[in-house]
């Protein structure tokens, strides 16, 4: 069976380490781990202690909104949904927007709170508007994590807080974050409105009457860096100073992940160097195969004689050395033979690209419509018609 998932090339480990040496050496980063990585793709560009298992702060809240936007996808809540504050929200302690029990907000508020402000209380607010508790919203972020291939991780709330949580207890790695920030930056470019913006304010209405509250990012490079798109700091006395910073330039979406930095202004220009070597180094090859949508090719013995065809998904490879992007062949190979009855979504062929004589991945076709098996009716009406277009000459 031939796989239809993104490719890209892989290197020899020796070569691997070598050139994860040199590039350490050249960005100098005193960051205890960090990763790079290229969106569309997944491939890790550059990483130091990668895998390296750290308390991650408030960059746990990138599960908490990814979770937020899967059931927004999903219908179950809505931007305009008005949550109340529980007692228990409205203690949280550290990053907070300061609402009161009994307060309500829109959903659409509480995640600028989350993104801008980095708001416990708007965090565990949310987390019981979807699941009821604190607890069962984490065993669902737990439960993602593991969907994701996020094998370091293990999350004990929504919000990052470590004070009462000993090392071991909450922690995630550079990469398993940048696993959680892809999948959100990628999938829901829509919080793009939210993690880009360096002001906002909400209201509070209480008991007290209503007041206006302003919200400031953390993420510094909102205001600094060309192209950037998020995504989420952290912060506290275990964890030191962590980011995981989104940016695209070209068409090419890039993560940076730097963890347990030694000073606050250290992961903004560690992670900004990081987004640099990545777009001075790599280009990204895309092809969304859209040549594909009004194509059609011979069935046999089917109530139709073609069938749609349509691509799986686009293509994406990331090159790292300055490759000609006219260099990639493109070649197309159907079944030998396409016979009825077939399904939507059966494969019917493949897109295999090549550089230089090298394969970098292939991209599977499916038929985009069911085509039953003809039987004698409808051979006998096929001749029928025949017939008497014949006749009629």
């Amino acid at each position: 069976m031939l796989c239809s998932m993104i490719f890209v090339l892989q290197l020899t480990s020796a070569t691997y380490s070598k050139a994860q040496k040199t590039e350490n050496e050249t960005l100098n980063l005193t960051s205890a781990s960090y990763v790079l990585m290229e969106g569309s793709t997944g491939k890790l560009l550059c990483e130091k202690n990668k895998d390296k298992e750290l308390m991650p702060a408030s960059i746990t809240k990138i599960m908490t909104l990814l979770l937020i936007f899967e059931e927004l996808d999903k219908g179950k809540i809505k931007m305009s949904d008005t949550v109340t504050v529980s007692e228990y929200a409205a203690s949280m302690g550290g990053s907070q927007v300061y609402l009161e029990s009994g307060e309500t907000q829109t959903v659409e508020d509480m995640i600028k709170c989350i993104t801008i402000a980095s708001a416990n209380d708007a965090c565990v607010a949310m987390s019981e508007y979807i699941a009821g508790t604190e607890e069962e919203f984490v065993n669902r972020m737990n439960q993602r994590a593991k969907e994701l291939g996020m094998e370091h991780t293990k999350f004990m709330n929504c919000c990052g807080l470590d004070d009462t949580l000993t090392e071991g207890q909450h922690y995630s790695t550079a990469y398993d974050i940048a696993l959680m920030s892809r999948e959100l930056i990628v999938k829901h470019k829509e919080i793009q409105k939210y993690t880009t913006t360096w002001m906002d304010e909400i209201t509070h209405v209480t008991k007290k009457g209503e007041s206006a509250f302003g919200l400031t990012n953390t993420n510094k490079l909102v205001r600094t860096y060309q192209g950037i798109t998020g995504l989420k700091t952290g912060s506290t006395s275990k964890a030191k100073y962590c980011l995981s910073a989104t940016a695209n330039r070209n068409g090419m979406d890039l993560i940076a992940v730097v963890m347990a930095a030694p000073m606050p202004l250290t992961r903004f220009v560690e992670a900004a160097k990081l987004l640099d070597y990545g777009f001075a180094n790599c280009t990204v090859y895309q092809d969304e195969n859209k040549d594909f949508v009004e194509q059609s090719i011979t069935v046999k013995k089917g109530t139709k004689e073609k069938v749609g065809v349509e691509a799986e998904k686009p293509f994406s490879y990331i090159f790292t050395n300055g490759e000609n992007h006219d260099k990639i062949e493109k070649k197309v190979q159907w079944k030998e033979q396409v016979e009825a009855p077939i399904k939507k979504g059966e494969k019917i062929g493949e897109i295999i690209y090549n550089y230089e004589g090298e394969k970098l991945g292939v991209v599977d076709l499916l038929a985009s419509e069911d085509i039953s098996r003809a039987g004698y009716i409808n051979y006998l009406k096929k001749v029928l018609g025949q017939y008497f277009i014949v006749e009629n000459t």
